[in-house]
């Protein structure tokens, strides 16, 4: 998958933070990678509750427009006494932006079927990488807003994260305390089921490029350790860091015995034709075919003539749950294409039969308040809006999606991401149970 990143420096992103009151913008909508047009901006944009649009000129202008509405597209005016439109000039970062408020009595915005309409600037305008500019509503001076350069070399809109962003109950309750943890681990631990010549359950974790899926299983094996390891290859790239197809077992303690469950890491998923991790491939490691260290190659599936090649795989060679993962970061940028991939696997594991679960990673980098504190993850509007959206985009159950976070940066472990990555895994091995009952 192709990283769409935000075009703000840091430095830029704290400012507009500043004058917006909030904690972190959040990337929705990109017009260079989404498209210029208004059914893309909406695709990505609606019903994210405040929304800061950015456009950007060859003059260095960056400017704008925040709403604290959801568009909706009702084709109807409205007042916000939140909304302004902002300006300020990168080449110039050290004076004070531009805010303008519309005047009394005048309509803030306009929710049509078109770019972001604030009467005084209509972005995307025409269709095209252009801004509609006539100071009416909003009164301002046009070479101060943008430099009278209506050309645009980007344009961007993101969520406005603030701190008033809880549901007033948790839509999931968890129990966040020490005595938790260690029943989870100890559920874990002494798991079993009705099919005795399978030890373990054996878990393949897909997902696109970047969304955390060794970064999982070293979380995981740091729990039992006691301490933050690092085993699989973690990092960020454009292409997948994963080249081989690992098997990963996790042990109870330094010397502890094993944990009822093998974590399966495979290439990850991107856009590309001949790149990523192929369709072929997924169903020879769902059928158990594929050998652990297997090394991928993209523009040829592995074949049965390969030393590679399990030929009579047992039930324990066999994948028992399929897990999708998924950054919540980026739950809105995913490309129509990357979501036809992995429809297109979801319908392959569909027909074998195999339990499927979405683990929805970087809750926190998602969303300011469960950075804050990750014990409100459940009373996060957005991770909710995420869980939804990732639901209806995979048709899967939202029961089916778990969030988790992922020791990424921490040197010390944390009970509360424990709690939330070991909930991950019992939910795991309740899927498995349901492959063996099935069988």
């Amino acid at each position: 998958m192709s990283v769409v990143t935000s075009r703000l420096s840091r430095q830029q992103e704290q400012k507009l933070c500043s004058m917006l009151g909030c904690n972190r913008l959040s990337l929705l909508f990109k017009a260079s990678v989404h498209g210029y047009t208004g059914n893309a901006f909406h695709q990505k944009c609606d019903r994210q509750g405040p929304t800061v649009t950015v456009a950007y000129n060859n003059s260095g202008y960056i400017f704008g427009a925040y709403t604290s509405r959801d568009y909706a597209q009702t084709n109807q005016n409205f007042t916000d006494d939140k909304a302004f439109l902002f300006s300020f000039n990168e080449r110039e970062m050290k004076k004070d932006p531009l805010r303008v408020v519309s005047g009394a009595g005048q309509h803030s915005l306009y929710d049509g079927t078109g770019g972001p309409y604030f009467h005084s600037l209509v972005f995307l305008y025409n269709e095209a990488a252009t801004v509609y500019s006539n100071p009416g509503n909003y009164p301002f001076d046009p070479t101060e807003m943008h430099g009278n350069d209506l050309q645009l070399v980007e344009c961007e809109v993101y969520r406005v994260e603030g701190s008033g962003s809880f549901m007033e109950k948790p839509w999931r309750n968890v129990l966040w305390n020490f005595e938790r943890r260690k029943a989870l681990m100890d559920m874990i631990t002494g798991w079993t089921h009705g099919v005795s010549s399978v030890k373990q359950a054996r878990v393949l974790l897909v997902g696109p490029v970047g969304a955390g899926k060794s970064s999982f299983f070293n979380s995981i094996n740091s729990v039992f350790k006691g301490y933050v390891s690092s085993q699989a290859n973690t990092g960020c790239a454009g292409t997948s860091l994963t080249t081989q197809f690992r098997t990963y077992s996790v042990k109870a303690g330094k010397e502890g015995k094993l944990l009822p469950i093998t974590v399966c890491d495979c290439m990850g998923l991107e856009e590309g034709l001949n790149a990523g991790l192929d369709i072929e491939d997924f169903t020879s490691i769902l059928r158990g075919h594929m050998q652990d260290k297997y090394r991928f190659n993209p523009s040829m599936p592995l074949q049965p003539e390969s030393n590679s090649f399990l030929r009579e795989p047992s039930m324990t060679d066999r994948i028992h749950t399929v897990v999708y993962v998924i950054d919540a970061c980026k739950v809105k940028l995913l490309s129509d294409r990357m979501i036809e991939k992995l429809v297109a696997i979801r319908r392959k594991a569909n027909q074998m039969g195999v339990p499927q679960l979405v683990l929805l990673t970087k809750v926190d980098e998602a969303c300011s308040s469960v950075a804050a504190d990750l014990k409100t993850v459940y009373q996060s509007l957005y991770i909710h809006k995420m869980v939804q959206e990732i639901s209806a985009d995979l048709g899967v159950s939202m029961s089916a999606v778990v969030p988790v976070k992922n020791y990424s940066q921490e040197l010390e472990l944390d009970p509360q991401t424990d709690i939330l990555l070991l909930n991950a895994v019992i939910q795991m091995l309740r899927a498995t149970e349901s492959f063996f009952d099935d069988l």
